[in-house]
């Protein structure tokens, strides 16, 4: 059968900072779609250059749940397109989605980071339907499957980029305010300082490089063994929802004491920074004052941002909450202490040790199951590429929009052996 378009009309709501989900739209368009976009502000609008296909919702947010259900009626929407299922305005429409029977697509960034981006129906992270998958399930999926398995590269190449697109977006939201009024951000920060955080992190990206680097060269010289910590936003939907912490604070307070009573004392400890991260928390300020109180100050160093793989390669065991950095841990077949839901919290992989024990003998996970695992998100839910680069946009789209348009899902797709070829990666240093 044929893969089409006909007959089908995309609702999209927000979606990654850039002109993506306008390309994406473009293409949907060509192979026979109809497409329509709801803007909540200035930011949404300026990346849809198409006026005709834009609709602007100016209302409350106490109105937009009737108003998305009257917009799929009007429009005889199929199917939802989002970034994200967890901010208020999604979550609400995925509901009424599902109720209604739409097909919702939900864009995240990759499981496998950094050159992977995901996409699912119905749900990512803590809501996607790896959750409730085990181990049996998808090997007997990938009975049918024979693909060779990239490396995980060492890099997220859309860094700046992505800070870049974040910051323009931030400052067409903050310039149109007085057109969308009602306009609520999802995250607790006005948008006036959530433009500050990002101009200030674009400005300060050399000098971050210099202090990241000396950290890193203090660390790599120095000989001792070592512990590290994942960080993630504590504003980012996977800490923020999916997690048992309610601040970042919680979390730091919770490994610091657990490594301060466990850990030989010989061992060090070093928290790694989201390459995002960008002060609206005092990580490092609280890092510091928990390293002194209990003692430990000279066996605690804090990395801000950059490459995860050096640090990893010569580290002992790694922590995090549910950062999808955790793959690249398992990868390489280390200890993984995870706190939160995520999609590789499986028995196999993530340790069940309290904090304490864990840094006095951590555990380590079954590498074969765990290559099964990232086998079959590489045949399902990934898809190479990235939606901040020019690049990494058109890798996505020569694969994305056929599994968009494909009658089944990725992984019904896989379990009934009818599983589109999957574009081999090409990784370029």
């Amino acid at each position: 059968m044929r893969i089409s378009g006909q007959n089908k009309v995309f609702l999209f709501l927000q979606g990654p900072h850039g002109p993506w989900f306008a390309r994406l739209s473009r293409m949907l368009r060509r192979a026979g779609a109809k497409t329509l976009r709801v803007g909540f502000n200035r930011g949404d609008r300026a990346f849809w250059p198409d006026r005709a296909s834009f609709i602007a919702f100016r209302d409350a947010p106490e109105a937009w749940p009737e108003t998305f259900a009257r917009l799929i009626a009007e429009h005889g929407v199929t199917d939802l397109v989002l970034y994200g299922d967890t901010r208020p305005i999604h979550a609400q429409a995925v509901q009424i989605a599902r109720d209604q029977g739409l097909t919702v697509h939900v864009f995240e960034e990759g499981y496998l980071r950094p050159y992977w981006i995901s996409y699912e129906r119905g749900g990512a992270n803590g809501h996607s339907r790896l959750m409730d998958l085990s181990l049996d399930d998808m090997r007997s999926a990938l009975a049918r499957a024979d693909m060779d398995l990239p490396d995980a590269p060492a890099r997220w190449g859309e860094m700046r980029q992505h800070i870049f697109w974040g910051a323009l977006y931030h400052w067409f939201v903050m310039t149109g305010f007085w057109d969308y009024r009602n306009f609520r951000p999802h995250r607790q920060l006005t948008v006036v300082q959530e433009f500050q955080l990002y101009l200030r992190r674009l400005l300060m990206l050399p000098f971050h490089a210099l202090e990241r680097r000396i950290a890193t060269l203090r660390i790599r010289l120095s000989g001792f063994p070592y512990h590290l910590v994942i960080l993630q936003l504590a504003h980012d939907a996977s800490f923020r929802d999916h997690s048992p912490f309610t601040r970042m604070e919680e979390f730091l307070d919770l490994v610091t004491r657990g490594f301060a009573k466990g850990a030989p004392p010989h061992h060090h400890l070093v928290f790694k920074a989201h390459p995002l991260e960008d002060g609206r928390v005092a990580v490092k300020q609280e890092i510091r004052r928990l390293a002194r109180e209990l003692g430990i100050a000279d066996r605690v160093h804090f990395v801000r941002g950059g490459k995860l793989a050096g640090l990893l390669n010569q580290a002992r065991s790694a922590v995090t909450v549910n950062s999808t950095a955790g793959q690249q841990v398992l990868w390489r077949g280390l200890p993984l202490k995870a706190f939160g839901r995520a999609v590789y919290s499986k028995p196999e992989f993530v340790s069940s040790q309290p904090i304490e024990r864990f840094f006095a003998q951590p555990r380590r996970p079954d590498t074969r199951a765990y290559r099964d695992f990232r086998h079959y998100l590489l045949e399902t839910s990934q898809v190479a590429g990235g939606y901040y680069s020019s690049r990494g946009r058109r890798e996505l789209m020569r694969q994305v929009v056929d599994m968009m348009l494909d009658p089944m899902d990725p992984y019904d797709a896989l379990t009934s052996g009818n599983a589109a070829p999957r574009q081999q990666l090409r990784i370029v240093t």
